[in-house]
């Protein structure tokens, strides 16, 4: 095909360096006339080599280049043998000091608020407010406005995800959605699976309902099916509790062959599957996946979703796919009285159906791209020379290994100076991941405004102390 050969040019001159990185590509009306091509020819190639990750639109200003990564080592993925374990095991780092005083920006996976829409939300909520009108003093329902559930339906159909609003079903946030989807799937003591290392949230949350837990080790392609399927065959799990695109902390997402068989798995057994896509639409730069939920034909898979890391955690607002589990899943809410706040919806609903939400989403994916690049590239600088530091395909975060550290002396030394990041121990219940880290990558690293450069400030510190604790530190090569 021409775009295709257009392309492999295009490829060949970046890689050749005939065309720079960061630099901006022609437009699209000026690579046609440039290759004697047709417009259709011309914007294919740009979305195929956007879609390969050499270049990235950048929304109102064009298609830039993208600075590619130089070969690096990966944290190492750990195999072992699953079995039954206890998330109270997880929570034992935080009682070693008190509680960090402030949430710094290396912490807690989040995107910079200066890089919302603010100003274009406000109209949303505003003209929210007045469609609300008398509605005002009525509870809003527990299944979601329908505006709102129509909005999700037509931007999820954008990707090739399609479903209908009335399967739908809007709630205060991913971990409200996920809380409910186990509350009704299993029973106290049941065992659910989930990957390993697992986002410590999920952990937090399995231990206040006292659910058991079975870590599947991670592999390149997603998790080890194998050993999922044994635990399923043999009755020991009764729910899956997977985050499927852009993994938290790892940052990688499992390939399309791997959430098929994982559906197949969900009906081979008749056992639910409990979807957490809250990163879905965070790709850096590249194709948005499927995910396991669109070749899910019979229901078992029930899929969670938010704007609480695209937009902001503060609206309280996410969404459930429940499948077969509808009827229950709505009891449920309806039991405990779980509506979210009807301007909020409204408000969502306007942002996205006026387009701004698909602009803003073009944007920090953008964004994030350079912020990953900033940060590895800093790293590689200043850490141990074995380290190794993950490339994630999405995301806010960069999981970190380095040999011979104890990163519970790590935790304890960054409370110190309240220095606020995720050490490893904290994604398992089994003791593993000892030389590991987690740090967010939603600021800016190298800007000028005050919380950016106390970012860069937290990790001069974290390099500092890191120079301490681990023997023959030595920086790596520029």
């Amino acid at each position: 095909m021409i775009y295709k050969q257009l392309a492999a040019q295009c490829i060949t001159d970046i890689k050749s360096g005939k065309i720079a990185a960061h630099s901006r590509m022609p437009s699209l009306r000026n690579f046609k006339m440039l290759n004697n091509t047709s417009m259709t020819s011309a914007l294919n190639c740009y979305q195929h080599l956007e879609a390969l990750g050499w270049i990235i639109s950048k929304p109102q200003s064009g298609y830039f280049v993208c600075q590619q990564v130089r070969s690096q080592a990966q944290p190492e993925l750990i195999n072992f043998e699953s079995r039954t374990s206890d998330p109270k095991l997880g929570l034992s780092l935080k009682s070693y000091t008190p509680l960090i005083k402030t949430i710094g920006p290396l912490g807690y996976a989040r995107i910079d608020p200066e890089q919302l829409p603010l100003e274009q939300l406000q109209h949303s909520f505003r003209r929210a407010i007045k469609r609300q009108s008398e509605n005002i003093s009525l509870y809003p329902s527990p299944e979601g406005k329908k505006i709102l559930r129509d909005s999700l339906s037509a931007h999820f159909r954008r990707y090739d995800f399609h479903f209908s609003a009335e399967q739908l079903i809007i709630s205060n946030g991913c971990m409200d959605a996920i809380q409910t989807a186990l509350e009704i799937t299993t029973n106290v003591g049941d065992a659910v699976a989930i990957s390993s290392p697992c986002y410590s949230g999920l952990l937090d949350m399995l231990n206040l309902l006292s659910r058991k837990v079975i870590e599947i080790p991670s592999t390149k392609q997603g998790i080890d099916l194998l050993q999922l399927e044994k635990h399923m065959q043999s009755g020991e799990v009764k729910a899956g509790l997977f985050c499927t695109s852009h993994m938290n902390p790892q940052g990688t997402s499992m390939s399309a062959q791997q959430k098929q068989q994982l559906v197949k798995l969900a009906e081979k057994y008749d056992t639910p599957i409990i979807e957490d896509d809250v990163y879905l639409e965070i790709a850096h730069g590249k194709v948005i996946p499927l995910p396991a939920k669109h070749w899910d034909k019979k229901g078992y898979v029930l899929w969670c979703g938010s704007v609480s890391k695209t937009l902001a955690a503060g609206y309280r607002l996410g969404w459930c796919l429940p499948g077969r589990y509808y009827k229950q899943y709505l009891t449920r809410r309806r039991y405990c009285n779980q509506g979210v706040t009807s301007p909020t919806q409204l408000a969502i609903a306007d942002f996205i159906n006026n387009g701004e939400y698909a602009c803003h989403l073009k944007k920090i994916r953008f964004n994030l791209h350079n912020h990953r690049l900033d940060y590895q590239h800093y790293l590689r600088q200043n850490l141990p020379v074995s380290s190794k530091i993950s490339d994630p395909s999405g995301g806010f975060v960069l999981w970190i290994q380095i040999p011979n550290l104890d990163s519970q002396q790590l935790f304890k030394q960054a409370t110190k100076y309240n220095l606020d990041i995720r050490v490893g121990e904290n994604f398992t219940t089994l003791g593993l991941y000892k030389d590991c880290f987690r740090i967010n990558i939603g600021y800016p690293l190298l800007q000028g405004n005050a919380f950016e450069i106390n970012c860069l400030k937290q990790l001069e510190k974290l390099i500092d102390i890191l120079s301490k604790l681990v023997p023959q530190h030595a920086k790596s090569a520029t």
